[in-house]
């Protein structure tokens, strides 16, 4: 079990890392085009409010609640019972987001209004209307993408059960690719350039369930969707799915109502908590996703066997492997944020401005590092709610940490405008962490091991120590007034000191590859 879940893991990870290198480059790219002003701002609302429904229904919500039920169809009944129930639900889900997407091109006029209420109050109202108009418009193209990428959350979530893992982890390398494409080759055919990364969500949405049909056919689990409402197992899924709304998306629900709130701040703040939340991303989806991706059906597993001891070290692994790689990345990031953003954004529109757009998003990414980990941790308790069927537990949590998100918000951004949004959604993650972690200890269903105690002061003394040298060493660079090919030389050998320092200092420590790997350590709790 440990072994597999480490190699699955593995692969996730690897996916996931080709995936938001691509990301990186597309952001990139995005920067170059449109820096850091209103245009960037308005294809950046407009692509933020389908992903956000998109990670609310399918890749959120929908996915714990799926996922739990067809394991135990699966290990209960069988292939041929497994293949009924993903007709049922591709075909109950699909309705029901085709219409809601409908709804949406429909209605984008209004959500432009809504989403954007700020423009119509801000000082720089002479440009509100056309703000309004480019983001209505856009609204038409990417909201969509909701139901083309619900369809291959499904289909993902089919491929993982059957520890296909691989396929749905690549996925998102494709939409990268189509909004790059896109953009280099429409941006100036059209009238308005944002628009062509608006047509390439578009096509990637389309191009990414084309890619996964196949993968259901080897897998004999392509079937003929059918609208099924009543069916005992949908309905499992609508009763679970419902709670898990707040209670898996409350950090997208964050994210949407600070981009909201920063349509009253300066011109320029989406674009910055955007941009600051792509670079925390990318630690995040390569260790956070890519273990939550494989610990859910292996919890629900081992839930259907009512085999509560590997329940508990199968989580206190999770939690092991997030800290480990968690740790040092949220160091990393607080001290080559500079850098890191100079060398991916800063060239072209982005550093055309008045504004030092660079250490604006430094500044927005230092305040999301302090949530890094905490995000990673959600990542892997929550599951341990919804394998066992419980969805009640995180819903409260979710519910209050959205609350103190809010109050967070409006002490903070009242005097740290965009940053105080930021840090509101770390510090609110944080509480959401540590309720999680108490309501399974209290259910007595899991509780920190003193090995993995030991393991994290280790962890946390590596990761001190890596920061401090890598620092050291960014310090005798004089990097701000190289070349871009310098300041890539230069970043590289600064991350190659950071690994090898790290790792090094582990290694003193007594913690091996092996180490992580075994779950069977996490013997004595707290």
């Amino acid at each position: 079990m440990a072994k597999s879940l480490f190699r699955s893991g593995m692969i996730v990870s690897f996916m996931t890392f080709l995936s938001r290198i691509l990301g990186l480059v597309r952001d990139a790219v995005t920067a170059h085009l449109l820096g850091a002003g209103a245009a960037a701002d308005i294809f950046l609302l407009a692509n933020k409010v389908p992903n956000f429904l998109r990670r609310l229904f399918a890749e959120g919500a929908f996915a714990q609640a799926f996922v739990p039920v067809l394991t135990e169809v699966k290990e209960k009944h069988g292939d041929d019972q497994v293949r009924i129930f993903v007709a049922n639900a591709a075909g109950t889900l699909g309705t029901i987001l085709l219409s809601v997407t409908i709804l949406g091109v429909i209605a984008s006029p209004v959500i432009a209004a809504l989403f954007g209420a700020g423009w119509f109050v801000s000082s720089d109202s002479s440009n509100s209307t056309d703000r309004y108009a480019l983001l209505s418009l856009m609204l038409k193209f990417t909201f969509p993408y909701l139901f083309f990428i619900s369809l291959v959350a499904l289909s993902g979530s089919v491929l993982n059960v059957y520890n296909r893992f691989a396929v749905a982890a690549f996925t998102p390398v494709l939409l990268n690719i189509s909004i790059i494409g896109c953009a280099l080759f429409f941006h100036d055919r059209f009238e308005f350039g944002a628009l062509s990364l608006a047509l390439g969500v578009f096509i990637g949405g389309v191009v990414q369930i084309l890619f996964q049909i196949p993968f259901l056919y080897r897998a004999k689990m392509l079937t003929r969707p059918k609208w099924a409402w009543q069916d005992e197992n949908v309905k499992k899924v609508r009763k679970l799915m419902l709670p898990a709304l707040f209670g898996v998306s409350v950090s997208q629900i964050n994210l949407l109502l600070d981009s909201i709130i920063a349509t009253f701040l300066i011109k320029g703040s989406i674009a910055w908590l955007y941009y600051s939340d792509r670079l925390i991303e990318f630690p995040l989806g390569l260790f956070g996703i890519g273990i939550a991706t494989v610990i859910l059906p292996a919890l629900s597993k081992l839930h259907v066997k009512q085999d509560g001891n590997d329940f508990q070290n199968t989580l206190d692994w999770g939690v092991r492997f997030v800290i480990w790689l968690g740790l040092p990345a949220f160091m990393g990031l607080i001290v080559l944020s500079p850098l890191i953003i100079t060398v991916l954004f800063g060239h072209g529109a982005f550093i055309n401005s008045e504004i030092d757009h660079v250490t604006q998003v430094s500044f927005g990414v230092a305040a999301y590092a302090v949530g890094l980990l905490s995000f990673m941790l959600i990542k892997v308790l929550a599951p341990g709610f919804y394998a066992r069927h419980d969805t009640k537990t995180p819903v409260k949590i979710g519910i209050a940490a959205l609350i103190l998100n809010m109050i967070f918000n409006l002490i903070l951004a009242s005097f740290l405008g965009y940053i105080g949004l930021a840090l509101a959604t770390s510090l609110s993650a944080t509480c959401n962490a540590f309720l999680l972690y108490y309501f399974l200890s209290k259910q007595g269903v899991y509780k920190f091991s003193r090995f993995s105690v030991e393991f994290t002061l280790k962890c946390i003394v590596s990761s001190l120590t890596m920061a401090f040298v890598t620092h050291w060493c960014e310090q005798q660079l004089i990097w701000q007034s190289v070349e871009l090919s310098q300041q890539i030389v230069y970043l590289l050998s600064l991350l190659l000191i950071a690994i090898i320092t790290y790792f090094s200092l582990l290694y003193i420590f007594g913690i091996r590859v092996n180490t992580i790997k075994n779950v069977s350590f996490a013997k004595k709790s707290l």
